[in-house]
Parts: C-alpha cells; structure tokens; sequence
C-alpha cells in the first residue's frame, strides 16, 4: 500500500512537471534546476553565473529554501526576477511549487530560469520540476566521497560543479578519486571545477551552459 502511495505522489507530480516544461517552452524558457548539500554554494555559483550570462539572457531566478528570503533579497538586489519558495520543511521542491512560482514571474519576458533547490542531496532526485537540466553543486570541504554517499543524484545531473577549488590546498580532497567516482555513476560526467570566489573556472561553465540554452531553445 505504501508503494502505491509513493508512486502516486511521484506520477502526479511528474504530470505537473510536464505541464511546467509545455509551460516554458511555450514562451522559449531554458529552465536550470541547482541542487547540493547546505554550505556546497549554491547561491555563490547562481550569482556568478547571472553575472556571466545576464548580457546574453533575459533571466529570472527561483529560490527555495525551507525558510527566509535572505537568498532571494540578493538576487533581487541585482535587478533580476525573483520569486522565494519556503518549504515549511520540505527538503525538496516539486512541481506545484515550480508552477506556482511561474505564475508570479514575467515569464514572457524571461529566457533563462535559475532555479536554487533546498540545500538536500535525496529528496530532490525523486522529484522532477519541469527543468531542461539539472546541476549539481558539490564542494571541496565536502570531501571527495560525496558520489558513493549520494549516488542518484549525481547520476541524475547533466553536470557537476565542484566549486571551492581555491580551498585545494588547505583540505584533504583528491580530485582523481572525485572525478572517477562520477564517472562511475554517470559515463562521461561534465565536471566543472571553478572556484565563485577567484572565478576560476567560470568561463568555461558559463561557456558550456550558454551552449546548452542555446541548444535548446534551438538557436
């Protein structure tokens, strides 16, 4: 009975997503859905990346979070479209939330949309948004072994970003290990190593996502 539960949840929720995505790509909306652990930066990254794309995108931004605005009040700050998605506990968007969010931005006048999920590594694997594809941030203090811990999420993601990379040095972290755990889940991963605090790295990430709007949107 509990497995039937679950898998109604899940299909009603990817019916909504389906009607997000028709939703966006009625009005050519590349939709971007971040996850990671609390503390990865994921804030610190959609930030950079706005930085890099605004000149070529129209972008709005989605940011959940289980309570505050404090995420949302930055990237309002930049002049960009914002809406704030409080959980209430969730550890994880769903497609209800994406779809109400969309009915409170200027969805006709967006290209991009940056959507910050709730800092979880579980919760957010099971529950598609409608998005066109799925980031995953990881982080240098995380530790290398974060794939074997959380391996549907890193499976499921186009890309990985392991941003810190300025803090190499300073922690105990082997890339090599890294990059084959990744590869293990995901043939042929994209990993980014960048760093939002020196921008190193950022060109070629801004670089490879400006590609995949593009494709989409079929430019």
């Amino acid at each position: 009975m509990e497995i039937k539960v679950l898998k109604s949840i899940l299909g009603a929720n990817d019916q909504r997503a389906q009607e997000n995505r028709t939703l966006l790509e009625k009005n050519k909306i590349v939709a971007i859905n971040f996850t990671a652990s609390p503390g990865a930066g994921k804030t610190s990254l959609l930030m950079a990346t706005i930085k890099a794309l605004r000149k070529e995108f129209r972008i709005g931004v989605v940011e959940g979070d289980v309570s505050s605005a404090i995420d949302a009040e930055t990237v309002a700050k930049e002049g960009i479209p914002v809406v704030q998605i409080n959980t209430g506990g969730a550890c994880h968007l769903d497609a209800t939330m994406l779809s109400n969010a969309l009915d409170n931005l200027p969805v006709e006048d967006l290209d991009v949309l940056l959507i910050e999920n709730v800092g979880n590594l579980i919760c957010p694997a099971s529950f598609a948004l409608g998005e066109h594809r799925k980031v995953l941030v990881a982080s240098v203090p995380e530790g290398h072994d974060k794939p074997h811990k959380y391996p549907m999420m890193f499976s499921n993601s186009d890309a990985v970003v392991l941003n810190k990379i300025d803090l190499l040095p300073y922690v105990d972290f082997d890339r090599d290990k890294f990059n084959a755990a990744v590869n293990g889940l995901r043939e042929g991963a994209i990993i980014f190593p960048v760093s939002c605090k020196t921008g190193e790295g950022m060109d070629q990430w801004a670089s490879w996502l400006s590609e995949q709007i593009r494709l989409e949107q079929g430019a």
